[in-house]
């Protein structure tokens, strides 16, 4: 609900407006005239402003100048009980979202206007939701694995989601840790509220701090208006902290603070707001070796790690690497319309065998590269990276290996085909293909293979697919 500012010089409008928005919900502060206005919004972030137009120490107007510098975003409503024209022209040229006169109908004027500004700000945030979400459905955010170790990563997903509990992700650069954290966040109830991502280790300590927490204005040089923080802009949702492991030492003290008490102070205020955010961290260090070095704060480790989840590298799930190749190959050929149909038998087996040092960021970039510079209809082993492709000469000739190709064309290597992996990898993959096209629904992905739901589910079992 929205943070309200009321203004008036008049005590029974103010314990008026202060119980009507109270029982609805809404935060709502007094200011009995300009001055102590001003000393509100110099200290605290209001999404409302309700003020009198006619009061002993300064006008409505310019209250509303004055906030409008400090904090551009806040919704401005004026009212008063002596309309005029001259006053109603002022208000709209000086950026009043709302002209109200005082009345019999005052208070329900003011609470339709209110419920106005609420969905105004609810859309926004359901707006970046919705961009997220379309983002997941395009496959951009869409994770990917079968291997053992993933299927217990989504196992445990499923499991936390619905908590708020905090979790800690740890894993290699590259391995997908906010994917990760995405998951858990869309398969909670937060999932309508906003996802907040910020990597700790790309701001210096000072601006880190403004980010996380908000500013008032003069706070600092350069803080030239009221700004929330990302703690305060994730309210009712999730921030995700990723490169929590380059956050410096006094910055883990705040952080601490504000994970205890579940209230955050901006800088340059002395009031705090109580937020409600579940913290998600993520880091490619070694947490355990920073805290005995004493780069790490051991008591915010474990606020953090309430429910940690261990990503491994793509080298330890190989099995994966085929799947993924897959996935990106059909993001790949399609944006750049391409008619690539595949990838060759030992394309693949080369992608299998190689290490991944940058998990599955490098293996996607490299399909990326490939799709760009096949002009075959197979991804080849002529347009992967040399640090791939020279494994040739270390593994020698590439066993029966299948192709998975987006038509389903069979290819025999040289030195011949192990049949039956062959048809089972097929199986698995148009299965696979069928479930991603029909956005996880098993009957339509069944009507889609043109085989019974029964089937279907025996095969999905057969080859461990959720």
């Amino acid at each position: 609900m929205a943070h309200i500012l009321v203004v008036d010089d008049e005590q029974s409008i103010c314990e008026l407006l202060e119980i009507t928005f109270r029982k609805e919900g809404h935060r709502v502060e007094v200011a009995r005239n300009g001055e102590a206005a001003k000393r509100l919004l110099q200290s605290q972030i209001f999404d409302i402003v309700i003020s009198d137009i006619r009061m002993p120490d300064a006008t409505g107007v310019d209250l509303l100048q004055f906030c409008k510098e400090l904090s551009p975003s806040s919704y401005f409503l004026l009212i008063t009980g002596v309309p005029t024209v001259e006053t109603a022209i002022a208000a709209i040229n000086s950026g009043a979202d709302r002209y109200v006169i005082k009345d019999h109908d005052l208070v329900d004027q003011l609470r339709r206007a209110v419920r106005q500004v609420d969905e105004t700000l609810r859309l926004k945030h359901e707006a970046g939701y919705l961009r997220r979400e379309l983002r997941r459905l395009t496959g951009q955010d869409n994770i990917i694995g079968h291997s053992p170790k993933m299927r217990a990563i989504f196992e445990m997903v499923q499991t936390v989601a619905p908590q708020s509990s905090r979790v800690l992700i740890t894993g290699e650069t590259g391995t997908g840790k906010e994917l990760i954290a995405r998951a858990v966040h869309e398969n909670s109830p937060r999932a309508n509220q906003p996802f907040i991502t910020i990597n700790c280790g790309a701001f210096p300590e000072t601006l880190l701090e403004s980010e996380l927490f908000g500013y008032m204005k003069g706070a600092f040089t350069g803080a030239n208006e009221n700004r929330e923080g990302l703690f305060n802009a994730a309210n009712g949702g999730t921030l995700f902290l990723d490169e929590i492991g380059n956050m410096s030492l006094q910055m883990q003290v705040k952080l601490f603070r504000v994970l205890q008490e579940g209230k955050v102070r901006p800088l340059g205020s002395n009031e705090e707001t109580e937020i409600d955010v579940r913290v998600i961290a993520a880091t490619n260090k070694d947490l355990d070796k920073a805290i005995a070095a004493g780069e790490f704060r051991e008591d915010l480790y474990y606020r953090l790690s309430v429910i940690p989840i261990q990503l491994p590298p793509l080298r330890e799930r190989r099995d994966d690497i085929p799947l993924l190749a897959r996935a990106f190959l059909e993001r790949f050929r399609t944006s750049m319309e391409k008619p690539i149909e595949g990838i060759s038998p030992e394309a693949i087996h080369l992608l299998e065998a190689y290490d991944w040092p940058g998990n599955v960021r490098e293996l996607e970039n490299t399909i990326e590269r490939s799709v760009a510079l096949e002009t075959g209809n197979m991804i080849s082993v002529a347009v992967l990276p040399e640090k791939v492709s020279r494994q040739r000469k270390e593994i020698g000739e590439v066993p029966g290996v299948a192709a998975i190709t987006a038509n389903g064309t069979a290819q025999i290597p040289e030195g011949g085909i192990d049949l039956v992996k062959h048809m089972q990898d097929t199986e698995r993959a148009y299965i696979v293909a069928a479930l991603e096209a029909c956005g996880g629904v098993g009957t339509r992905a069944a009507e889609l293979l043109r085989m019974s739901y029964r089937s279907f589910r025996h095969y999905s079992k057969k080859y461990n697919i959720n």
